[in-house]
C-alpha cells in the first residue's frame, strides 16, 4: 500500500515538474514574472499563448521586458545600458531594481495612507465642506513625498538592500501603492463623510459649516 502510495507521490511530481520546465520565464521590467511558453519572437514582442484563453495570444514589447529565460536554460536579455534611451542602470543593477520592485509589490501595504486619506475624507465630507475632496486628493497628491520605510520581512534576499538599484526599485512602487491607496481611502472616506453629513449631521452642525453649493 505505501509503495503504490509513493509511487503515486513519484508520478504526480514528476508531471508537474515536467510541466514547468516546458514554461519559459519572462521577467517584465516592472518586476512580474510571465511563466508560459514562447512561442514568437518577431515583429517588436515576445509572444506567448494566453493562459485564460489558449486560443489567444500575449504580447510582451522588447521594451517591457528584461529578459526571457528558456526552459532549455538559456537567457535572453532585451534589456541593455543605454543612457540616450534613459536606461541608466547597468544590466545587474537593473536586475537588483526589479527585485526591489518584485519585494515591493508583494510586501509593502501603505496602510497608512489609506487611513490617512480616508480619515481626511471623512472628515471633510463630515462636516459638509463644498472643498472637502481636496482634503483626500491633496493627501494623495504629497503621500509620495515622506521617506519609504523598508521592513527587513520583506525582503526576499538581505543582501539585496546593500544595493542602490534595489532601493530605487522598492521606493519606485511604495510610492505608487502609496498614492494607490491614498485614492480608495480618500474616496471612501469622503463618501461616507457626505453621508454623514446630508443623513445625520445637516441639520445639527452651526450654520458656518454647513455646505452651500
Amino acid at each position: 500500500m505505501l509503495k503504490s502510495l509513493f509511487s503515486i507521490f513519484i508520478l504526480i511530481f514528476a508531471t508537474f515538474h515536467l510541466k514547468s520546465q516546458k514554461n519559459d520565464t519572462i521577467i517584465l521590467m516592472n518586476g512580474n514574472y510571465v511563466v508560459e511558453k514562447v512561442i514568437d519572437t518577431l515583429i517588436g514582442a515576445v509572444t506567448t499563448v494566453n493562459p485564460q484563453n489558449p486560443k489567444h495570444k500575449m504580447h510582451y514589447e522588447y521594451d517591457r521586458i528584461y529578459c526571457v529565460k528558456y526552459a532549455n536554460g538559456f537567457n535572453d536579455y532585451y534589456y541593455s545600458q543605454d543612457t540616450l534611451n534613459g536606461n541608466y542602470f547597468t544590466r545587474e543593477e537593473m536586475q537588483y531594481y526589479i527585485f526591489g520592485e518584485r519585494d515591493a509589490r508583494k510586501g509593502f501595504k501603505a496602510r497608512g495612507a489609506l487611513i490617512g486619506s480616508g480619515i481626511s475624507g471623512l472628515i471633510g465630507g463630515g462636516i459638509g465642506l463644498f472643498f472637502a475632496p481636496i482634503l483626500p486628493y491633496g493627501f494623495m497628491a504629497f503621500s509620495g513625498l515622506p521617506k519609504i520605510k523598508i521592513e527587513h520581512h520583506t525582503i526576499s534576499n538581505p543582501n539585496y538592500i546593500d544595493q542602490n538599484a534595489y532601493i530605487f526599485g522598492y521606493e519606485r512602487v511604495s510610492r505608487s501603492k502609496r498614492r494607490i491607496q491614498s485614492l480608495i481611502g480618500g474616496t471612501i472616506g469622503l463618501a461616507l463623510g457626505y453621508g454623514l453629513y446630508f443623513g445625520i449631521l445637516k441639520h445639527q452642525l452651526p450654520e458656518t459649516l454647513k455646505l452651500r453649493f
